[in-house]
């Protein structure tokens, strides 16, 4: 089963991304990380790092704490 605080960050990176107009590879691109690894949070598959946190916060122009309200 996955965890709950994968699926919430999920949708809010997918809603950030698509709030924005950007695609994954769009995204991916502004992150440095892969398209698939983009995929992958998205669909909760991934529990990333508190680093990787911090690339999506200023991908977004937000800090870790504002990324992180659901």
């Amino acid at each position: 089963m996955k965890k709950e605080i994968l699926l919430k960050f999920g949708n809010k990176i997918k809603d950030l991304r698509s709030k924005r107009e950007w695609s994954q590879e769009l995204l991916a691109e502004k992150t440095g990380f892969h398209r698939t690894y983009i995929g992958m949070i998205e669909r909760a598959e991934r529990n990333l790092s508190l680093t990787n946190v911090e690339v999506f916060a200023k991908t977004f122009d937000m800090t870790i704490s504002e990324l992180l309200k659901f």
